[in-house]
């Protein structure tokens, strides 16, 4: 992965892995930071995981299983991913937790209602799959 300034891109090359319907599916390893290290074969520090992106586009004709390509959206679209993935499920555990800790001074009760709090959030983000797909979108290079 690697993020150009100029354009405020983030992409990664990776491998078709299958194309049908409009949906190009692009095989992909995620690295950690450490994961270009000379030692990270010999280290347990460094982690790499496979990922499978789906990125649809209209003309799939032009690519084919096992060919190579790059996959990328812009860094606003990724802030966008991590603040509903991350920022407001802490914020909703964070603030429920000091309500209910406030309201019964019980803190676990406070805790597990904070824990419940996060299955709502979640069932919304789940219905509104489709909506947030269009917006978090990916493009081939």
């Amino acid at each position: 992965m690697y993020l150009c300034k100029v354009h405020n891109k983030i992409s990664h090359s990776g491998i078709v892995e299958s194309v049908a319907d409009g949906c190009v599916k692009v095989r992909i390893l995620q690295a950690s930071a450490c994961g270009a290290c000379k030692v990270a074969g010999h280290c347990h520090a460094a982690e790499s995981k496979e990922k499978i992106v789906e990125v649809f586009c209209r003309d799939t004709a032009q690519y084919s299983t096992g060919q190579e390509v790059v996959v990328s959206t812009s860094g606003d679209v990724a802030a966008r991913a991590l603040l509903l993935g991350f920022g407001v499920p802490f914020l909703v555990l964070i603030v429920v937790l000091v309500l209910v800790l406030q309201v019964t001074g019980d803190e676990g009760l406070a805790a597990l209602c904070a824990l419940a709090a996060l299955i709502p959030y979640y069932g919304v983000i789940y219905l509104m799959r489709e909506r947030i797909r269009r917006q978090l979108t990916f493009y081939l290079e």
